[in-house]
């Protein structure tokens, strides 16, 4: 959620901050605004509420500069207005500042430092920049300032601070939130993602929680709040511009749905050689060797993917697995195993509430695993371990890719543990070819769209409300794909045990009320889930099926090709994503940016 992008000493700082805005859309916002500096008497700040374009739109070819920081905001404090939009100023408006996260200690602040200063809004940002200003006017130097102010600050942040004194300096500052600096050519830039600055650079340096920046265009300092010194290198982001990029598809989430084949072609290549043998980190496999059980730490869609893996992963490694939702653990950890292992499951490898519970992990001494999209991500750094993805950018706030990956992923774990183990059921299961299937089954589910849209305009065009139903993995699968179809299409939809419609959620059932029915596993679990179809049916609900090869039937909707049942929820999943995907289009939203929605949660 919100994004930060500076550059300094670069002639065409507007357009690369407006660039790099741009790329960073996919994480959400509802205003936006830039600050560009040629020389103390010559700046601009422009502000907008809605889209880049609307930013765009306002911004002429009078605001130029060669530095200047931008940003994305996502209300929180505060409603969305230009006033309370980033970014902001000082009260004598010598000082502008960026900021993400949230500022626990605000109130506190304005209270203590700030009394009688003029708040144009309602945001904690302001009163960060206030504070700073105040300093320097109480005759601190601008770096002494920002430290004293770093020390005041209670809470998670990033921070890109000008002073229009200055033009040649970008203040940095990083605590719980991502920030990056680019290095350029003669420049330098600051981003929440490196995504935002990859037209300018491929060379990233890492900030760490509770360090500081002086960024000029010849070089990054960074220290300790204390001003001691730290040397970092800097490494190469792997992306290619053509990733990011839409193509000739209408959105980012089609083309992540239709990327999936090659992902896991993608994975199989990553974690088994040509012979097909696991080539997942030893120390990986002997640390969850050691467990007596796993902690699989998540939140929304990597949840569910959890929970989509917990019995294959228990079945191959003979461990019992318990998952837990990262915002509840995160203050509320149960009692644990004698020997636990975390694993985290996050597509950004930001998600603020799956670090605090990292944090806690780390301090516990208890081995932790991330697993996760995004090398060099604060997840990634922080934990024992990490398993990339590799499933590329996902810019579509809707997760689809990065689901399936997960539970890939968490196959190779699975395997390469019970081999290790000499578990019959890890040494007979060839995951290798197993997976090869599924990327074929997903290819053939992709050419049935055209099925798949007249259905849903059938079904969901004009409905309030909508149930998944299934049970074993197709329970969870429907947890999956009812978060889906509510994220992005609005529809008010659940997802149910099957066997649970008739412990009170039957009751909601009346004429036309959209039952979706996924049915994978044996015959005796289709059966029953079958009988529960007809329940709902009785009481008026117009019901599709989602039914996996050879349990299906004549007069089903959607048939999806057989697979092994421990990969069975990935196959499964992509009806149900094309489902959300269509319900979303078919109502004239916007399908990769539904409202209020963040693709990374960076903020607890």
């Amino acid at each position: 959620m919100c994004g930060i992008v500076g550059v300094v000493g670069n002639r065409n700082a507007t357009d690369i901050l407006m660039q790099g805005l741009e790329k960073l859309e996919y994480r959400g916002y509802d205003s936006a605004g830039i600050y560009v500096i040629d020389n103390p008497d010559n700046s601009r700040l422009i502000k907008s509420v809605g889209r880049i374009a609307d930013l765009r739109s306002k911004i002429g070819i009078d605001v130029a500069g060669a530095t200047g920081i931008g940003h994305t905001r996502w209300a929180t404090h505060g409603q969305a207005t230009e006033e309370n939009a980033h970014p902001h100023t000082s009260a004598t408006g010598r000082f502008i500042l960026v900021h993400n996260g949230v500022i626990e200690n605000y109130l506190q602040i304005k209270e203590d430092f700030l009394a009688g200063h003029d708040l144009k809004g309602q945001t904690d940002t302001e009163i960060a920049v206030h504070l700073v200003g105040q300093f320097v006017e109480d005759g601190l130097s601008v770096l002494e300032a920002f430290k004293k102010a770093l020390h005041i600050i209670e809470g998670s942040y990033a921070f890109a601070l000008i002073d229009s004194q200055d033009p040649e300096t970008i203040y940095v500052a990083k605590n719980k939130s991502p920030l990056l600096i680019g290095l350029g050519e003669g420049y330098n830039m600051v981003c929440s993602d490196a995504m935002a600055m990859i037209r300018e650079t491929s060379q990233f340096m890492e900030i760490h929680d509770k360090e500081l920046v002086i960024l000029t265009k010849d070089q990054a300092l960074v220290s300790d709040y204390d001003g001691h010194p730290i040397e970092r290198d800097s490494y190469t982001a792997e992306l290619d511009l053509s990733d990011i990029g839409k193509g000739t598809y209408p959105f980012y989430m089609l083309k992540e749905i239709d990327e999936q084949p090659t992902v896991m072609r993608k994975l199989i290549s990553t974690y088994a050689d040509e012979q097909g043998q696991m080539t997942v980190d030893p120390a990986i496999i002997k640390s969850v060797q050691e467990a007596d059980r796993i902690y699989i730490l998540a939140a929304g869609t990597s949840y569910n993917a959890g929970f989509a893996s917990k019995s294959m992963i228990e079945t191959l490694t003979d461990t019992p697995v318990e998952l837990g939702i990262a915002s509840e653990w995160g203050y509320n950890m149960p009692l644990l195993s004698k020997k636990p292992m975390f694993i985290l499951l996050s597509q950004s490898g930001e998600t603020a509430d799956s670090r605090q519970v990292l944090v806690k992990a780390n301090a516990m001494g208890i081995p932790s695993l991330t697993i996760t999209n995004v090398p060099g991500s604060t997840l990634s750094r922080e934990a024992s371990y990490t398993m990339l993805l590799h499933a590329g950018p996902e810019i579509a706030v809707a997760s689809t890719k990065a689901y399936t990956a997960q539970i890939a992923a968490l196959a190779f774990l699975s395997k390469a543990v019970g081999e290790a183990n000499g578990k019959k059921e890890a040494l007979d299961f060839d995951l290798v070819h197993e997976l090869s299937l599924v990327a074929q089954s997903i290819e053939a589910t992709l050419t049935e769209k055209d099925l798949i849209a007249d259905k849903v305009e059938k079904l969901l065009a004009t409905t309030r409300n909508a149930f998944y139903i299934g049970r074993g993995n197709d329970y969870y699968v429907a947890m999956e794909a009812s978060l889906k179809l509510k994220e992005i299409s609005y529809i008010q939809c659940e997802g149910f045990a099957a066997g649970e419609l008739k412990h009170g959620t039957i009751s909601l059932i009346e004429d036309d009320t959209p039952v979706l029915a996924l049915i994978s596993s044996s015959e005796v679990v289709a059966a029953h889930t079958r009988g529960n179809i007809q329940e709902v049916a009785a009481r008026g609900a117009n019901v599709l099926t989602v039914v996996e090869e050879g349990l299906h039937k004549e007069d089903d909707d959607i048939v999806v090709n057989q697979v092994h049942p421990y990969l069975s929820s990935i196959s499964m999943v992509i009806p149900t994503q094309l489902i959300a995907y269509y319900a979303s289009l078919q109502r004239g939203l916007d399908v990769d940016k539904p409202r209020n929605l963040a693709k990374a949660v960076t903020v607890e």
